[in-house]
C-alpha cells in the first residue's frame, strides 16, 4: 500500500467533514482487514483505475455518525439510516473522492472514479476491486466512527 494514496483521501474526508457537516474527526493507527464484513452501518464504495494501479475505496459510518452528519449539514435526520442517509453517504464518498483526485493529480497521478455504489445494513459486505490488501483507518468523533478502507493494487 503506497502512502501517497491514502494521504489525499485522508485529507480529503477530514476537511469534508469539518467544512461540510462541522465535525472534527480524529485519525486512529491504520490497520490492515482481513473479512469483508463492514466494521459500520452504511458504506459507499467506488472504483478507481489509473495508469499506475487500480483500487477502490469505501467509506463506512456508525448509524449514530451518519444521523449526526446528516443533522450537521442540512440541520435535521430522520431517526434511522434511510434512503436519504445513503444518498448522503454517497455524496460524502464522491466529494472525498474528487478531492482526493485533485491532490493527486497534482502530483502527476491521475485515474478515473466508477460511481460510487452505497450498502446499508448490519455487518453488510464490502469487496474491493483490486487484489491489494485492505487497509482501514477508523476517524473517531463525538457521534461515533466512520472507516475509510483503502485497496489498491500493487
Amino acid at each position: 500500500m503506497r502512502v501517497e494514496f491514502i494521504n489525499p483521501f485522508l485529507s480529503s474526508m477530514l476537511n469534508v467533514m469539518s467544512t461540510m457537516a462541522q465535525m472534527e474527526l480524529t485519525p486512529e493507527k491504520p490497520k490492515l482487514k482481513t473479512t469483508e464484513v463492514s466494521m459500520g452501518d452504511v458504506s459507499g464504495l467506488i472504483g478507481m483505475v489509473s495508469p499506475q494501479t487500480k483500487g477502490s475505496l469505501s467509506i463506512t459510518f456508525d448509524e449514530s455518525l451518519a444521523l449526526a452528519t446528516m443533522k450537521g449539514m442540512v440541520g435535521e435526520a430522520p431517526d434511522e439510516i434511510n434512503d436519504e442517509i445513503t444518498d448522503l453517504v454517497g455524496e460524502i464518498t464522491n466529494m472525498v473522492t474528487g478531492g482526493a483526485k485533485r491532490m493527486l493529480s497534482e502530483k502527476g497521478i491521475e485515474f478515473d472514479m466508477a460511481t460510487p455504489i452505497v450498502v446499508s445494513g448490519k455487518n453488510h459486505t464490502i469487496h474491493h476491486k483490486s487484489d491489494g490488501p485492505v487497509v482501514v483507518l477508523a476517524l473517531k468523533g463525538e457521534k461515533g466512527k466512520a472507516y475509510i478502507e483503502f485497496s489498491f493494487g500493487e
